[in-house]
């Protein structure tokens, strides 16, 4: 097709959904934005977000999903994308209509921009909790001295953490630069963890919620699987492999239902781990040389502190329990999705929204905890929202709320405990299935076909 006449604004020509849908390849990347269809080949390659988020909407309309990620001037840059091509029979649900009249509203509420001052009192929280954990380690011979710095230490990067997690959904800074700043020192340089393999996991995990093949967040396999789907090696395209369901995984998916707070204890190793594969792969990292000097003042100053106590017991004690209470926060975002529905398959543009209902909980607490979550115990909000400050999550979620029971969609609001109860039930229907060795899985499987949504 010639290029001049595709882009021609002069004629508006039509393009029906089913040859949308043959667009759907890294070498051939359509997408549709109410109504208008983008070429979006060349730009998946250096988008912000990475490919992967438009790489699992290719050959589809995906305005709901662009409206969330998008509130603001990224419109501006569609132009030069745009094919000439309108879609001619793609219908706009009621659902997503409501959705894009509630971020309009939002928008010129002025909610994306009112942030409010609480990146600068988590920086501040987390430079005295440094000083704290600093000085009772250099400072102080008592071993409880050590073990509140332990603690402490441990709090401190979970609220880093909030700090690096807001900044890669929207600009907490003044300036883009500063911005920048405040990820590689919240994250890389203060907790180890790339901002890169953060911005790459969690920007699919937000477009594919609870797919199983296509969520990072749930693929943990061989030490836990939330759904017996995983019992026949399914092929995650996230990471372009098979998740091999093999003895040792059936042993470890067993018990998975005593082990996962164990787990979750040492979870940490595995993020450091997963930053090292990525940074040190041939797979395209923006700020690659940032990104890893980042986690070489980490690998500095850490051992060093360590090194510091004044014998080996002790330093065992501190790293332990410095990873423990971060257990904390993996165990939250666990609750926030393991025993919400999950589906087989790519995330669908034309259901986007009920894709996220389905998929998340939300934790209920009192407004003084809003600190202690980092405001993500309003997961659904953020999900729906995610460039929407974390201080403004509390107010829309009665607004929320009232949608989802507008339109039917599931609004789950549990306790803390609560919500643990129903991840130890899932983890522990899974494992009862592994277990179940006289079945063959094909039977086993009869059960999930039932249970799986989406």
């Amino acid at each position: 097709m010639d290029a001049t006449k595709r882009k021609d604004p002069g004629k508006k020509k039509v393009h029906i959904c089913e040859e949308l849908k043959q667009h759907n390849k890294a070498g051939d990347l359509w997408i549709s934005i109410q109504g208008k269809v983008y070429d979006a080949t060349e730009w998946a390659k250096v988008h912000p977000g990475g490919d992967v988020v438009i790489l699992n909407l290719a050959g589809q309309d995906v305005t709901d999903a662009f409206i969330a990620y998008h509130p603001g001037t990224a419109w501006k840059y569609l132009d030069k994308l745009f094919t000439g091509y309108y879609l001619k029979d793609f219908q706009v649900t009621e659902v997503s209509r409501d959705y894009r009249r509630l971020a309009t509203e939002f928008a010129k509420m002025g909610l994306f921009e009112n942030k409010g001052h609480i990146a600068l009192y988590s920086l501040v929280s987390v430079a005295v909790m440094f000083y704290i954990v600093v000085y009772g380690v250099l400072c102080c011979q008592s071993v409880w001295a050590h073990l509140g710095s332990a603690i402490l230490l441990g709090f401190l990067w979970i609220q880093s953490a909030y700090v690096g997690h807001d900044s890669g959904h929207y600009q907490v800074m003044t300036s883009p630069g500063l911005n920048k700043l405040a990820q590689l020192l919240s994250g890389n340089c203060l907790t180890g963890i790339s901002i890169a393999w953060w911005k790459w996991t969690h920007n699919a995990h937000h477009i594919a919620c609870n797919s199983l093949d296509y969520d990072p967040d749930l693929q943990h396999i061989p030490m836990l699987a939330v759904s017996s789907r995983f019992f026949t090696s399914i092929f995650s395209c996230f990471y372009d492999r098979k998740l091999n369901f093999d003895s040792v995984a059936r042993f470890f998916i067993s018990y998975q239902h005593w082990t996962f707070y164990p787990v979750m204890c040492v979870a940490r190793v595995n993020l450091y781990l997963q930053t090292f594969l990525l940074l040190f792969s041939r797979r395209k990292v923006p700020d690659r040389a940032m990104n890893i000097m980042g986690i070489l003042v980490f690998w500095t100053w850490f051992p060093l502190l360590v090194a510091c106590l004044p014998n080996w017991p002790e330093r065992f004690m501190f790293v332990l329990t410095s990873f423990a209470v971060t257990a904390i926060q993996h165990v939250q975002f666990c609750l926030n999705h393991f025993a919400a529905n999950v589906y087989m398959g790519p995330p669908s543009g034309n259901d986007w929204f009920e894709k996220q209902t389905n998929g998340t909980l939300d934790i209920a607490c009192s407004s003084w905890m809003d600190w202690f979550f980092g405001g993500l115990q309003f997961q659904l909000e953020h999900h729906l929202f995610p460039r929407l400050p974390r201080s403004q999550l509390r107010r829309i979620s009665p607004i929320v709320r009232d949608y989802c029971k507008k339109h039917n969609l599931a609004y789950r609001s549990l306790s803390f405990l609560e919500a643990n109860r129903w991840t130890i039930r899932t983890l522990r229907t899974a494992a009862l299935q592994a277990r179940d060795l006289s079945k063959p899985l094909p039977e086993n499987l009869v059960w999930e076909a039932l249970n799986t949504h989406g």
